[in-house]
């Protein structure tokens, strides 16, 4: 098992960005505001040779309501998984009763603990850096995780802590060379990316498929801010499932967090393979549903549609003629996206997600010998064939597939300028009744295609 080091202490001390410094990227949101942080989030680190996997976790509060709470029992799990934590105190703040409490939860913990003094850059920080001797957990150690200062001495004062750490562990587990990376797809996990609306149910779906409240979920909407990436294996079968906030319509959004937790979620679509949309069994497919599943398509993921409240529907039949309606009508451009229907509260339905997934995954990475390519571009052809182009019929010549995930094809005519939208079309859809691939998007590109009169032919 990989050496795991949490980081622990109050909202706005500096967790966040000492978190991206030890991942060296801008993987975790910060902002001045305090709060911004609030489901757990790992990922490997290194450190001056020493690899780990790290947690940052959210601000530690006193008091407060119930969603309080549950980020404190995160933290709480945090620290029960971690071998070590960095307590990350304000020293230009100075001790605040917060602090002092985290600080007697973390001797109770019974695991080493390393007080980190962040915001040091400058004297301004020396009177609170004196301070935290009095929370008897040793000389801390002073840095500042914004400027990368202080990160030699945080590297001897980890090891100090844990002599028997030899540093040859990565974070995700392998050493040395990069066997996953050269594999094939099949050997890579799956990311699966949890999209939607706010307050659809992607945190309680996520953390039924777990088997843990992992995520932190409540009856208002927005309490997910970050995507959250999670392992998670499917009868052998690795996924990544990552956790989005819910997207608003833009017109609604005026604050900043908010947008950037939007643009969080979008930039976790772009590395992402497959898209499950939860749609609220009471509204399914509205027009913001739509403009989510339309940026999927754009962004050449494969798609399911995962209609969760679904114990709520009195008509079952009817709700599932409504929705495939909606699908033909408002998104044409991927036909037959796989539906799943299923209750995330009560826990039905989810066995019937992943292999929806796992089929769609295959389909979106499915290659077509250009034997059989060409075998049907004359049937289609034929059984309509292409307009005129200055009193000639267009030809199209030849087709292959140039790549998949989604999978791309490009056909040589000769004269592709003059074939209309509406006959793409035609061929899209095609391709996709006669190969088998629904639900994922298709790429059709038009080429000119080689003349063997001309002198270079």
């Amino acid at each position: 098992m990989p050496l795991t080091i949490a980081l622990a202490g109050r909202p706005n001390v500096g967790k966040s960005t000492l978190f991206n410094r030890l991942v060296g990227r801008r993987q975790a949101m910060v902002d001045d505001r305090p709060g911004i942080t609030r489901d757990r989030r790992t990922g490997p680190a290194s450190l001056f040779g020493l690899d780990f996997r790290v947690i940052d976790t959210a601000g530690w509060e006193q008091g407060g309501g119930e969603l309080e709470k549950a980020m404190r029992r995160q933290t709480e799990q945090a620290v029960a998984e971690a071998d070590l934590t960095l307590f990350v105190l304000d020293a230009r703040a100075g001790l605040t009763p917060a602090d002092r409490e985290l600080a007697a939860f973390l001797r109770r913990s019974g695991k080493p603990v390393v007080p980190a003094a962040n915001k040091c850059e400058g004297q301004a920080a020396m009177n609170g850096l004196l301070e935290m001797y009095a929370l008897g957990l040793g000389a801390p150690v002073s840095l500042s995780a914004e400027h990368g200062q202080g990160l030699s001495d945080l590297h001897e004062m980890i090891r100090a802590a844990l002599p028997n750490t030899d540093g040859a562990v990565s974070g995700d587990g392998q050493t040395g060379g990069t066997p996953a990376e050269s594999a094939g797809p099949e050997a890579q996990p799956i990311r699966l990316a949890v999209m939607g609306r706010p307050n659809v149910g992607k945190s309680t779906l996520v953390n039924r498929l777990l088997g843990s409240e992992r995520l932190l979920t409540g009856p208002e909407a927005g309490v997910t801010r970050e995507s959250i990436e999670l392992d998670w294996n499917w009868r052998g079968r690795k996924v990544t499932l990552v956790d989005t906030a819910g997207l608003r319509r833009k017109s609604r959004i005026s604050d900043r967090v908010e947008r950037m937790s939007a643009a969080d979620s979008l930039h976790t679509l772009r590395f992402a393979e497959v898209a499950a949309l939860v749609l609220d069994a009471r509204d399914m497919l509205e027009k913001q549903d739509l403009t989510i599943a339309r940026q999927i398509v754009e962004e050449g993921r494969a798609l399911v549609l995962v209609v969760n409240k679904w114990d709520l529907v009195q008509d079952s039949a009817a709700a599932l003629a409504q929705l495939r309606g909606r699908q033909e009508i408002s998104l044409p451009q991927v036909r037959d996206v796989p539906v799943v229907t299923l209750s995330a509260l009560r826990g039905r339905g989810l066995d019937k997600l992943p292999q929806a997934v796992l089929e769609t995954w295959q389909i979106w990475n499915r290659r077509i010998p250009t034997a059989r390519l060409n075998a049907w571009l004359p049937e289609a052809v034929a059984a309509h064939p292409p307009p005129l182009a200055a009193g000639r019929r267009v030809k199209l010549r030849y087709i292959t597939q140039i790549k998949t995930r989604p999978p791309t094809f490009v056909i040589f005519a000769s004269v592709p300028e003059a074939l209309p939208e509406s006959y793409l079309r035609y061929l899209t859809n095609g391709l996709r009744d006669a190969f088998g691939l629904p639900g994922v998007p298709l790429r059709l590109y038009l080429r000119r295609g080689r003349n063997p009169y001309a002198p270079n032919g």
